[in-house]
């Protein structure tokens, strides 16, 4: 038996229902919505089996012994009493409850960060969706302010967006407090960020800190001071060092209260300062206290009052660090490499040996972080993958000033690149539960890394490696914004055919994002690269590719569909390029001509004038030279061109047959964007054109997979699109009404967008709620589903198929037969895809159930269409057994129906059958949830 694919989120899910936390409780737990939360418990019940929330609590996995249940990010909990502050911490509670956004303006070192966590901590019960902590001394881009948040925050991208977009859609309705830390080193990101998003999100307070204002609008300023002096032996700034020297040895003598004022006084109450000296009391004493630090002080004697504290800061850091020994030093400057919390072995790879310079043993790496964590000048962090070192901010920088006095920056910044290139070679070759985890450890490392190779020419070919190494786990994390700007960075930083290859990955990662400008861009641009090579074939197949994005994905594109004579324009530069003598090439161009010419894929710039049977033929030569070119990934396109031809004519069950093919041929085609983005077309389309031919298993099976792909984890309305449709249709009103919650949560959070698998889905809700009986949120669905799709494709293809089925269920014959009046071929372009068999044989019942006088000529007429459909055929074969009153042949049907996996219809034959067999017909309407149906208009 196999083992449940169980997400990330549904992991964090069941591990919280592990301490029997509510809904609502988990929800504020992990920042998202109680719906959100809902959908995933049912998830977990269908994939664990388990009949309820106390069996899935007792399948949740067991915390380490002597450590806590591991949490959702929040506030980081110091390992530090919090000392003082009382007027500054009430003064800035108040004002992050009444303000949009607060700034905590103060000098490095004098505290902002611990009060900003005292604050929010404070005021989080003010808020009823959090409080959400994002520290962002890791992030060195300023353009990935956003993606920070958003990971804090545990939102992920959304089809045909951004990052950043994703996350204003997200929190547009939401109540938090978001504390963004450091914000000074990306102030450039940080500004233009927050005044987005404090535009488009009402609720949202942002407490930030900084060493200077934002500049931006709602800001409100709030400075802080250093620790009070006031009171003597009894000022905050004395209780401070007290409670940090008790902790590192024997507390102070009270007789020494006055003396320590003195000292504290003269460190301009600066806690990071005060902080540092405590850390050296047991072993200086007041007297070696008082007089090392006397003689930096004097060094860095006059100026400002302002520029005063900050050389008290600096006396301080100076006279800690020349207490050290040599080999302590050179440990502390080096690890200012480090952007993220390291552990002892990274430590040790980076700092150990630097040409030129003292070597540092490897085996007392671990002995020296630990000299430099009790003297409080690196802070210890527990975490899943063992304990970690980091540098508060202002220590890391005085790290690197010092690694630059010592001519040693180059050297240690190779040497974490070095590094770095080896984790992220090391993480794309292995998996397991805890990649993740691996992943997001080193991740801040890797893009640090990055940012300084790719900024200097002779590590240019090591920044194109990691940049291309980066694409690849970024896009295995599902960070496909991220994967998308690392391919698009190496091909910058790579020549020739490289550059084109990292384009072509760029778009394929561009198609899972469902951004069709950036595949047409992409393809081109590859194109151009290829010519720049003097690859002419390449160039084809790029340009073919760019041509055939525009007409196949014409729908997903943002801005501007390319006109037809622009893209005819790439297909005519594509023959030129293209050479006899390249299968591959041969290949692209004619998926290019069954996309552009014979308009396979119905584009939105498509011709009206073309033929299936020419479509079909166009198709099929595309699909025989792809073949011959032996590439799972255009087999697989050239495929669903010609399922899509095949729809066109009304071949359905060929068109099924082929999309179900490029599931099982691209089981063999290597790993890559490209790949992952025809995986998941084409279960799409395998769902499909499954319930288009009534194979309802079928359906639920690909529909289920398709739900699984971890790229549509913050997807849920495609994910679960067409397994809604299959459920619909087959009856199971709990299942629908559960995966409608993620649906909608996901559908608003992505901003309500239009797709043609959107619409269907949102309609089979909207019909299990009038099969239930409840009208009004049927209404609801159904606004719904004119939000979601097309309103052409809802009122003459699957909305027809929907309502009629409803009115039927409710006795409403003439209303039904209405509703499908149409002959199929007068609507042939909204039903032959996948709704042609159900609008065929829903028309025959209709008419017979109605009286319509040509019942018996639309029963034959769609028996001719559906043949080979279970669940058709037999609605055709009931509505044969009503007009002739023929109840053997009726209670067959239940029986096919119940086979093809159709239990509302098999139920509904029951009661139509009438008599004794009316009351089981009944009892199965109940057990699925479903409302007592009507029975009008025939009479056994």
């Amino acid at each position: 038996m196999s083992t449940p694919v169980i997400s990330a989120r549904e992991a964090d899910v069941l591990e919280l229902l592990g301490e029997h936390l509510s809904n609502a409780e988990i929800a504020a737990r992990l920042f998202i919505s109680v719906r959100t939360v809902e959908s995933h418990v049912s998830s977990l019940l269908r994939k664990l089996e388990v009949p309820d929330r106390r069996a899935l609590s007792r399948r949740a996995p067991e915390p380490v012994r002597g450590e806590p249940a591991r949490r959702a990010p929040a506030l980081p909990a110091p390992l530090t009493a919090f000392v003082g502050r009382a007027r500054e911490r009430g003064e800035l509670a108040a004002a992050v409850t009444a303000r949009r956004l607060v700034t905590a303006v103060g000098l490095g070192g004098v505290g902002k960060t611990r009060l900003a966590l005292a604050v929010a901590a404070d005021a989080a019960g003010e808020f009823a969706d959090g409080v959400c902590f994002v520290d962002l001394v890791p992030v060195t881009d300023p353009g990935r302010v956003g993606a920070a948040v958003a990971a804090a925050m545990g939102v992920g991208e959304q089809p045909g967006r951004g990052i950043d977009d994703a996350l204003v859609a997200a929190l547009a309705d939401r109540q938090a407090l978001l504390v963004l830390d450091n914000c000074e080193q990306v102030r450039d990101g940080v500004a233009p960020f927050l005044e987005r998003l404090l535009t488009a999100c009402p609720g949202i307070r942002v407490l930030a800190t900084s060493r200077a204002r934002l500049m931006v609008p709602f800001e409100w300023v709030f400075p802080v001071p250093p620790l009070s002096r006031v009171g003597g032996g009894g000022s905050e700034a004395v209780a401070l060092f007290l409670e940090r020297a008790a902790a590192v040895g024997r507390a102070p003598a009270p007789a020494e209260r006055d003396r320590i004022a003195a000292l504290c006084e003269r460190l301009d109450g600066m806690a990071l300062a005060i902080e540092l000296a405590a850390a050296r009391w047991s072993t200086l004493g007041l007297d070696g206290l008082a007089a090392g630090l006397g003689d930096q002080l004097r060094i860095l004697a006059g100026g400002p009052r302002a520029d005063g504290r900050h050389r008290s800061v600096r006396a301080v850091l100076d006279w800690s660090h020349d207490l050290l020994e040599p080999q302590d030093r050179a440990l502390l400057r080096r690890v200012s490499a480090f952007v993220a919390p390291f552990t002892a072995e990274a430590a040790a790879e980076v700092t150990a040996e630097v040409a030129g310079f003292a070597p540092l043993e490897a085996v007392a790496v671990a002995d020296g972080l630990g000299r430099l964590a009790e003297q409080s000048l690196l802070a210890v962090t527990p975490s899943d993958t063992g304990t970690r070192y980091q540098a508060l901010e202002t220590l890391r920088q005085y790290g690197t000033e010092r690694l630059a006095d010592a001519g040693e920056l180059d050297a240690v910044r190779s040497r974490h690149l070095a590094w770095c290139l080896a984790g992220a070679a090391g993480l794309q070759e292995g998996g397991g539960p805890d990649w993740r985890a691996r992943f997001d450890a080193v991740a801040e490392d890797l893009r640090s890394a990055l940012a300084w190779a790719a900024g200097r020419p002779e590590q240019r070919t090591d920044a194109c490696r990691l940049a291309l190494s980066m694409a690849g786990l970024a896009f295995t994390r599902n960070l496909l914004g991220e994967a998308q700007q690392r391919y698009e960075q190496a091909a910058s930083l790579a020549a020739g055919a490289d550059a084109a290859a990292a384009l072509r990955q760029a778009a394929g990662v561009a198609g899972c994002r469902r951004l069709g400008d950036d595949m047409y861009r992409l393809h081109r641009a590859a194109a151009e690269a290829a010519r720049r090579a003097g690859d002419a074939s390449g160039a084809a197949r790029d340009l073919a590719a760019a041509a055939t994005a525009a007409y196949r994905f014409s729908s997903t594109f943002t801005s501007r569909v390319p006109p037809a004579d622009e893209v005819t324009g790439l297909l005519a530069a594509a023959r030129e390029l293209a050479g006899d003598d390249d299968p591959a090439a041969g290949a692209a161009f004619a998926l290019a001509e069954a996309a552009v010419v014979a308009d396979a894929f119905g584009a939105v710039q498509g011709a009206a004038d073309n033929t299936a049977p020419d479509t079909v033929a166009c198709a099929e030569r595309a699909v025989e030279l792809a073949g011959r070119a032996g590439d799972p990934v255009a087999r697989s396109a050239a495929l669903d061109a010609l399922s899509g031809a095949q729809s066109w004519a009304g071949e359905s069950f060929a068109a099924a047959a082929a999309a179900r093919a490029r599931i099982d041929i691209l089981a063999s085609a290597p790993s890559a964007p490209a790949r992952t983005h025809e995986l998941i077309d084409a279960l799409a389309m395998a769902a499909a054109t499954a319930v288009g031919t009534g194979e309802l298993s079928a359906a639920r099976r690909w529909g289920s997979r398709l739900a699984d792909q971890p790229q549509l984890a913050e997807v849920g309305d495609h994910a679960t699109s067409w397994l809604l449709v299959a459920d619909a249709f087959a009856g199971r009103a709990d299942a629908v009404l559960t995966s409608s919650v993620r649906f909608l949560d996901a559908w608003e959070q992505a901003g309500r967008q239009r797709s043609f698998s959107l619409g269907p889905a949102a309609a089979s809700v909207a019909m299990i709620h009038g099969l239930r009986g409840d009208h009004e949120a049927r209404a609801t669905w159904l606004t719904i589903t004119d939000r979601t799709g097309s309103k052409e494709d809802h009122h003459h293809g699957h909305g027809a198929v929907f309502d009629a089925m409803v009115l039927l269920h409710h006795g409403n014959a003439h209303a039904a037969l209405e509703r499908v009046a149409p002959e199929p071929e007068q609507v042939w372009k909204w039903v032959c895809w996948v709704w042609l068999h159900w609008y065929a044989a829903l028309r025959a019942e209709a008419a017979v159930l109605a009286g319509h006088p040509d019942a018996r000529a639309r029963i034959a007429a769609a028996r001719a269409v559906v043949a080979g459909n279970p669940v058709a055929t037999a609605l055709v074969d009931r509505a044969q057994a009503l007009l002739g009153g023929d109840l053997p042949r009726l209670l067959a049907t239940a029986a096919a129906f119940e086979a093809a996996g159709c239990h509302y219809q098999g139920a509904r034959t029951l009661l139509l059958a009438g008599g004794a067999h009316a009351a089981a017909g009944a009892s199965a309407l109940a057990d699925l949830g479903l409302a007592p149906m009507a029975v009008r208009g025939w009479t056994p």
